[in-house]
């Protein structure tokens, strides 16, 4: 995937001037030692300079990390610390940053080498709060080697979705259709997470999609078109003009993206999409997504930013579905009861018209939109992937701005069950424990729309810490049952 970034951690061990300054060095080499022992090496780069109580070695370690390609940065304390250095340090780094520290390693560095630096942190994380800088800080932050290497690669995939949002252009396609306003919000939110969008007509798209008819690059798209589909490819003649879309939308990013390194992209599919251009665009928006630029449907830019985020965090597909329908009582009686361990109302269908990655299908196929098809001339609906979504772990969630412009996010992990939906579209069977709850005291009690993002495996952990790192305003998850959410009714039966 080459539309997220890479991750290299510069470390920078602090050291205060009344205890050993080879304690620290000691110490980060170990760090560094255990990190290339059980990752890989090529993440992490070690700066020689230990930020000894002086704000010019800041300055010169700031420097060293920049010159060797540091993107993100881990302040190691090695013993105390230097409070004022070390957060300075911090605060003119312009990546996502972390702290951690050494803990004691046996009895005997108690009587002379002891390094204090549990307490270290905590004036380094006051200090952080004095300057109003934003670093991710782990569950327990204090450990031996192995354990900071540990929560370093824990910051990777927090850092990878902080830094893909400072580089990311958000290109959206025409407003929200009519009487679906459920995903539209405002745009200030994006700004406020350094996230750029750039606004355009359906019509400016139409143009360039005629500009592109003759463009001798759609042969080769179409083979490959092809050659993905396989014995899906139940409708081979619209797969021309899919590519030229394809080829439309690759251009636009390339001659839009401007300063920044990463795009997604909010399109419009309906009303007048397929009667105007043809075809609907859920293939080209899978292949897209499958390739790393996310595409979300309904011109929801809020999803395809949810998207983003999780396909830096997972460095994999993801996709975008609606919170559909509910799961028929007799295919669970027949299907989930007794074989797996969920509640009835734990479980439910995640439904897109035909968007998801193939790699993420059990069978894809092209079909047509059977929704819009009731209405509209059939051929002009084709261009839909279609299959069941394959059975695993999930995570499920959206960060989205409320209507009076407040930052909000949900996360739950979850599965797909190995059950066949009897449907169509891009569909799975969900189950989430305590779904209900979280569907009605989270969900509806805070306005999020249908739409959710899912991430395929459990991703809960960092994209918390990403919510927090951004500083949403409120996280919300599925509570187990003994934790009443504020809304829940303590009375009801």
């Amino acid at each position: 995937m080459n539309n997220i970034p890479t991750v290299k951690v510069g470390i920078v061990a602090v050291s205060r001037d009344c205890f050993p300054l080879e304690l620290s060095i000691r110490r980060r080499k170990a760090l560094v030692a255990k990190y290339a022992e059980k990752y890989n090496a090529e993440d992490i780069y070690e700066c020689p300079i230990c930020i000894f109580e002086s704000e010019t070695q800041m300055v010169e370690s700031l420097e060293d990390i920049k010159a060797h390609g540091c993107n993100a940065l881990c302040v190691f304390l090695g013993n105390f610390g230097p409070e004022i250095s070390e957060t300075l340090l911090a605060k003119y780094f312009e990546g996502p940053k972390m702290f951690c520290a050494a803990e004691e390693e046996n009895i005997g560095v108690l009587s002379s080498d002891r390094g204090d630096a549990y307490c270290g942190m905590l004036n380094a994380s006051y200090n952080l709060k004095l300057r109003n800088v934003q670093a991710y800080i782990p569950e327990s932050p204090v450990g031996d080697a192995e354990d900071c290497a540990d929560m370093i690669h824990d910051f990777l995939p927090i850092a990878r979705a902080i830094i893909g949002l400072n580089n990311l252009k958000i290109i959206s396609f025409g407003p929200r259709p009519q009487n679906f306003l459920a995903c539209n919000a405002p745009i200030k939110q994006l700004y406020n997470v350094n996230v750029e969008i750039e606004e355009n007509s359906e019509l400016d798209l139409y143009e360039s999609f005629l500009k592109h008819a003759e463009d001798k690059r759609i042969p080769e798209v179409v083979e490959d078109m092809k050659k993905e589909l396989g014995e899906g490819n139940k409708i081979p003649t619209v797969l021309p003009k899919l590519a030229q879309y394809e080829l439309t939308l690759l251009d636009w990013v390339e001659q839009h993206k401007g300063h920044r390194k990463y795009v997604a992209i909010a399109g419009k599919c309906w009303p007048a999409f397929q009667t105007m251009f043809g075809f609907v665009p859920c293939y080209v928006n899978s292949r897209l997504t499958g390739k790393g630029i996310p595409v979300s449907c309904e011109v929801d830019i809020y999803g395809c930013l949810s998207e983003y985020i999780g396909s830096c965090i997972s460095q994999e597909a993801v996709t975008l579905l609606d919170i559909n329908n509910t799961v028929p009582k007799e295919m669970y009686r027949a299907d989930i009861e007794g074989k797996y361990d969920y509640k009835f109302r734990d479980t439910f269908m995640g439904f897109h018209c035909g968007n998801t990655c193939s790699k993420l299908l059990c069978h894809p196929e092209m079909k047509y939109q059977k929704i819009m098809a009731r209405s509209l001339p059939r051929e002009v609906t084709n261009g839909t992937l279609e299959g069941d979504i394959r059975p695993g772990e999930v995570t499920f969630y959206r960060l989205q701005s409320t209507a009076d412009n407040h930052l909000y996010a949900y996360v739950a992990e979850g599965e797909i069950l190995p059950v066949e939906t009897h449907s169509f579209g891009s569909i799975a069977v969900f189950a989430i424990h305590e779904m209900e709850r979280f569907y009605r005291y989270f969900l509806i009690e805070n306005g999020f729309p249908h739409h959710g993002a899912v991430a395929f495996g459990h991703y809960g952990k960092a994209l918390y810490e990403v919510y927090k790192y951004l500083g949403v305003e409120k996280i919300g998850y599925n509570q187990p049952a003994a934790l009443p959410y504020p809304a829940e009714n303590p009375f009801k039966k």
